[in-house]
């Protein structure tokens, strides 16, 4: 009987999967007929001997990467573990962004076309007019954008995901002992485990995390996607991260769960998979900060590390912090350190009632895991959303740093905005 309802209950969540895409796949086939267009004057201007084949060709593409989705969640009891399942979804998704960008310039045309074509026919009068014919130029350069946008993005997948990037930060902290000084603190944040596709890509971060020898290591949240089996394969890498002073660590929204139907093919409900998940962070010997503050002495001086659970100034994430819990715990010590997953903490809480907090620590935007990132020069589309999306900030003394991610999510590689392992060395401010 129990294997009959887990097997209702996984054709249930695969038809549900299903049924989600049916609209984006609807939206992809419309912007696929209109695109259409403009590709055929491409095809016919640079390869007319080969438009019959290069006409099946694009929509072959599509239909094959559809099949194999909807293969995979039907016959895969978990069709987001399977790589076939990944490198189609993402294919997938660079050409529906790449042909919406395409689209943008075929609209462009289309709306000149019909201002030439009635500005003709009012000079005209009654006089039929012919239609105006495309513009090569126009659509040629949508073409050429579109597809260095497609490259970009499978470039990203290929040479970024794994491409960690080590940055050196030094924290000035008012009266920090001096026991203190030279203290060194790796960062690491949003691990995303479940969109994994390279273990020896995510073994070379971790022992460049190693290789820093820090004297203490911050992990700010979201260690999976949404299921706490997706770091089973994982947790003895991890593991691995141990330092003199400990490993601190906080959850973040994707932490809990909330994303994902429960329960799941396995019986686990919500309840379960969060307390599996708090399991693993203690069996690592991570310290979970669920609220809490705690202490590290160093030669009889004292430094307090806070934790909170995700606390997000956005309505659509969740609140589940207590910074006041976890400050009153350690009010006496002069300085603090804050980890808090959602950067929109610091301006809404952290700045305005905790001016003794000197520096937070944050995560969660990914940089958006598209941008440009230079020393120069910053630009991502999540800025939009958020104030503090990246680096360092500093406001009246206190800081905050919003690290770029150790891992992906979605979008399973990154262009521009690279993942990133944190060193921060605490100096005397």
């Amino acid at each position: 009987m129990l294997k009959t309802k887990d097997n209702c209950v996984c054709l249930s969540n695969a038809m549900s999967r299903i049924l989600s895409l049916l609209i984006f796949f609807i939206i992809f086939f419309a912007l696929d007929v209109y695109v259409f267009q403009g590709y055929k004057l491409v095809v016919k201007k640079w390869i007319p001997n080969l438009s019959l084949v290069f006409h099946v060709i694009y929509w072959a593409i599509p239909v094959i990467l559809i099949g194999l989705l909807i293969g995979t969640m039907v016959f895969s009891e978990n069709p987001t573990k399977s790589k076939l399942f990944m490198w189609s979804a993402s294919i997938l998704f660079g050409i529906f962004i790449a042909k919406f960008v395409w689209l943008i310039f075929i609209i462009l045309d289309d709306v000149l076309r019909l201002i030439k074509y009635s500005g003709n026919k009012i000079i005209a009068g009654g006089t039929p007019v012919k239609s105006i014919s495309r513009s090569e130029f126009i659509i040629t350069t949508g073409a050429f954008l579109a597809g260095s946008l497609f490259s970009g993005l499978v470039y990203g997948i290929a040479s970024g995901a794994h491409n960690y990037q080590v940055h050196r930060k030094m924290l000035k902290l008012k009266n920090l002992p001096t026991a203190f000084k030279g203290f060194k603190i790796v960062q690491i944040s949003d691990v995303h485990s479940g969109s994994f596709w390279s273990k020896e890509g995510v073994k070379r971060g971790i022992q460049m995390i190693l290789d820093l020898k820090p004297d203490a290591i911050f992990f700010t949240g979201d260690l999976v996607n949404s299921t706490s089996a997706e770091f089973d394969s994982f947790k003895e890498m991890f593991s691995q991260l141990q330092a003199q002073y400990g490993v601190y660590s906080v959850l973040g929204n994707h932490d809990y769960g909330d994303y994902y139907r429960w329960p799941d093919a396995n019986g686990i409900t919500k309840e379960q998979n969060l307390q599996k998940l708090l399991d693993h962070h203690k069996s690592m010997g991570w310290n979970l900060l669920m609220n809490e503050g705690k202490i590290i002495e160093k030669e009889g001086q004292k430094l307090a590390i806070l934790g909170v659970e995700n606390w997000s100034a956005h309505p659509r994430f969740p609140k589940y912090g207590d910074l006041s819990k976890a400050y009153s715990q350690v009010e006496n010590i002069e300085n603090k350190l804050l980890l808090s997953h959602d950067p929109s903490h610091w301006r809404a809480e952290v700045l305005k009632d905790y001016p003794s907090i000197d520096a937070m620590f944050a995560g969660h935007t990914h940089g958006m895991q598209f941008g440009i990132d230079t020393k120069f020069y910053k630009w991502s589309p999540v800025k939009y959303q958020y104030p503090e999306w990246a680096d360092l900030y500093e406001e009246n003394g206190q800081y905050l740093y919003v690290n770029r991610g150790f891992g992906y999510l979605g979008y399973p590689g990154r262009l521009g905005f690279l993942p990133e392992i944190t060193l921060f060395e605490l100096e005397v401010g």
